[in-house]
């Protein structure tokens, strides 16, 4: 939680791009995978899901050739689903992990997830993280992490918001109530 462009969506890309590939620094300190993931990216609409989240994991949407400049390098690139209804917006990537060079462990995916479309769209699988880019609703925010429940970390989210709304129901649940 922090001002904008203070680079929020960058942080929380950069950790998704670590947590799909396996490529994790050696400093880095906070949560390791051991296999690979199914992760969520999501963002309030689908268009700003594309331009926020997708574009920082993936690369420039309407420039498929420039797809691989984003955190998730090209060689790390698999394949992908488009959405519908929305221009250049995908469904999902499926992503190498294993560390990167001849390693090939697995295959993670993230599935790009918008608030728009309701709780409803966000029940069903068991995924390995939620990351919500921009201050969910709380139903949306509760379901998203519900899903991680049996995921290897279990209860695994990040998000990156400035908190806009205020003292909502989701900042009160950081910032008022015990951890």
């Amino acid at each position: 939680m922090a001002g904008n462009q203070l680079g929020k969506t960058i942080a929380g890309g950069a950790e998704w791009a670590m947590h799909l590939t396996g490529r994790y620094p050696d400093w880095w300190e906070g949560q390791t995978f051991d296999k690979p993931v199914i992760l969520w990216a999501s963002g309030v609409t689908g268009e700003s899901t594309r331009d926020n989240p997708q574009r920082i994991l993936i690369g420039n949407p309407p420039k498929e050739e420039e797809w691989g400049t984003g955190l998730v390098p090209k060689d790390a690139l698999v394949d992908y689903d488009r959405a519908m209804g929305v221009p250049n917006l995908l469904d999902n990537y499926v992503v190498k992990w294993g560390g990167g060079g001849d390693v090939k462990a697995g295959e993670s995916i993230v599935y790009f997830k918008a608030y728009e479309k309701g709780r409803e769209k966000w029940q069903g699988p068991t995924i390995d993280g939620c990351w919500w880019d921009e201050e969910p609703p709380l139903d949306i925010y509760t379901e998203g992490l519900t899903r991680t429940n049996n995921g290897q970390r279990g209860q695994f989210g990040i998000i990156t918001f400035t908190p806009l709304l205020g003292m909502s129901e989701v900042v009160s649940k950081f910032l008022l109530e015990p951890k």
